[in-house]
């Protein structure tokens, strides 16, 4: 199967609300970097009376652009794909400036708990703040002015991510789960492949017409692009596994070769990725270690495979 067809192609119109779809307004936040392509969008949802999903960071200008763009508009709740700072933290002020009711999957929390001596590489992009008003469960939906938003819970990126359906369009806000620009990131403590891959088939079963994600474009050709997105992910996997056969006993020996187009100032975060496939592989028993698994534990074939 091919690989994804990634789409860099982004305008991404700082202070500017962008029509994406009927009843849907885009606002990009102007925090370009490596992890957040040109930006984070925040969307507004319906008309007179409105959603807003993925407020952003604090950044003033930002706020400005949301508040100019909501143009006095009623705000009844405020939707959180999760708690990155780069989504969440201006919920708060939000919610202070229109009254709107906090909506998400819960706090931020890892997908498993730190190991003996291990450090969360990502704690400082973790908005430890944000307690939603409404914890939503998977397939509860909420309504507004013509419009009504479903949870479907994927976690993986962080334990706590959920994307968004708007009912009766098959659109859905897909968060940093699944983007249209890149491959979404996958790190332990915070993140589990193994959640990861389900939530994936999740969204492959839903048949979505468009999904709306958390930075640069829409995925406008859903069903190809998330079987592309799924076989990518093995391909990678089974990269690991041959480069454990191969005989490379640490991680960071095999990000330089599954890696080595990939610019080295990525490499950690790409290590990251590596040991959550190597933490999946080792649930199902593909390989084995010499402790539990870190960045810097010793990794060979399982017995008897």
């Amino acid at each position: 199967m091919d690989s994804p067809a990634f789409d860099l192609a982004f305008e991404p119109a700082y202070g500017q609300a962008v029509p994406v779809v009927a009843g849907v307004e885009r606002v990009t936040v102007n925090n370009p970097g490596p992890f957040t392509f040109f930006g984070t969008n925040s969307y507004i949802v319906g008309s007179s009376s409105v959603a807003v999903i993925d407020p952003g960071p604090e950044d003033e200008a930002h706020y400005q652009a949301l508040m100019a763009a909501l143009g006095g508009r009623e705000v009844t709740h405020i939707f959180v794909s999760h708690t990155h700072r780069d989504h969440s933290p201006l919920a708060s002020r939000l919610q202070a400036a229109t009254g709107a009711v906090t909506v998400g999957q819960g706090p931020h929390r890892p997908a498993r708990p730190l190991r003996e001596g291990e450090i969360n590489p990502f704690a400082e992009s973790s908005d430890l703040s944000f307690v939603p008003d409404i914890v939503l469960g998977d397939g509860q939906t909420l309504s507004g002015d013509g419009w009504a938003l479903s949870a479907v819970l994927t976690p993986g990126h962080t334990a706590n991510h959920a994307a968004f359906a708007l009912e009766g369009r098959d659109i859905l806000f897909s968060g940093d789960h699944v983007m249209a620009w890149s491959t979404s990131i996958v790190a332990p403590p915070d993140g589990s492949m193994a959640d990861y891959m389900a939530s994936l088939e999740r969204l492959i079963e839903r048949e979505d017409r468009l999904l709306l994600p958390g930075h640069g474009g829409p995925v406008t050709q859903p069903a190809g692009f998330l079987r592309a997105l799924k076989a990518h992910r093995l391909r990678r996997e089974q990269a690991v596994l041959a480069r454990v056969q191969a005989g490379d006993e640490r991680i960071a020996e095999m990000v330089k070769v599954i890696y080595r187009d990939t610019d080295p100032k990525l490499h950690a975060a790409a290590a990251l990725s590596v040991l959550a496939h190597i933490e999946d592989l080792l649930e199902r028993g593909e390989i084995a270690a010499d402790g539990p698994p870190t960045l810097a534990a010793l990794y060979r074939p399982a017995t008897g495979r």
